[in-house]
């Protein structure tokens, strides 16, 4: 672990742009869980956000609520949280109204964080291009400081659930220069989170798993 100092961003923390992404009126961020269309199952391994987040206050002297909220990608209220998180194996459609929302969102300072949980990958990318026409993922360099924001991962994400022998590999868009959507790929992070009998990842896993996922979220907070 890389000791880093962060300020503890209270009462709030201002993005640029209109709308502004605010912490909530209790001084803390709150994160949300997407939901979206499409039938794919965004609602999958509900303890893993709060075991992530559990981990990251225990870690980090950062003010992050104890609990997420699930927020529809068409909702005003995406506005209201700076970090969103996406899973799951299926497919996901977005209506224009919904793309034109998500794009505003990050545009005005939000970040979404996509974890392929094995099958969403081939209808996320066309979702995103629905966000963003012109833009494409990249793959994140090693040396990018998502991977080194607390803890240090020399060789990028770590690979959590085997389903193949696929190297895992984080992708971003960037808007202006900011990285506003990071998209992690044959890693599954998210199932190294939820808790340990769900999928039976053995704690070494689980531990790099909520590692990464506490430089996700920091990076998020703290770099937009």
């Amino acid at each position: 672990m890389r000791l880093t100092f962060l300020y503890v961003l209270l009462p709030f923390l201002a993005f640029t742009g209109n709308p502004v992404i605010y912490a909530q009126s209790s001084g803390e961020f709150e994160i949300a869980r997407a939901k979206y269309r499409g039938g794919g199952d965004w609602y999958n391994d509900p303890s893993a956000l709060e075991n992530l987040i559990s981990f990251t206050k225990s870690n980090v002297p950062i003010q992050i609520a104890d609990s997420y909220t699930d927020v529809s990608l068409g909702s005003a209220d995406l506005h209201s949280y700076p970090f969103v998180f996406l899973t799951g194996h299926g497919n996901i459609a977005l209506t224009s109204t919904e793309a034109r929302n998500v794009r505003e969102y990050l545009q005005n300072g939000g970040f979404l964080y996509i974890d392929d949980d094995y099958g969403l990958d081939e209808y996320i990318r066309p979702a995103m291009k629905e966000v963003f026409p012109d833009e494409e993922f990249i793959e994140i360099p090693f040396n990018h400081p998502i991977y080194d924001q607390i803890y240090t991962f020399e060789n990028g994400l770590p690979k959590i659930h085997e389903h193949d022998g696929k190297p895992p590999q984080g992708f971003g868009i960037f808007h202006e220069g900011r990285l506003v959507v990071f998209f992690s790929y044959e890693s599954n992070l998210s199932d190294g989170w939820a808790d340990a009998d769900v999928h039976n990842t053995p704690q070494s896993l689980r531990q790099k798993a909520l590692q990464m996922g506490t430089n996700i979220l920091v990076y998020a907070l703290t770099s937009n």
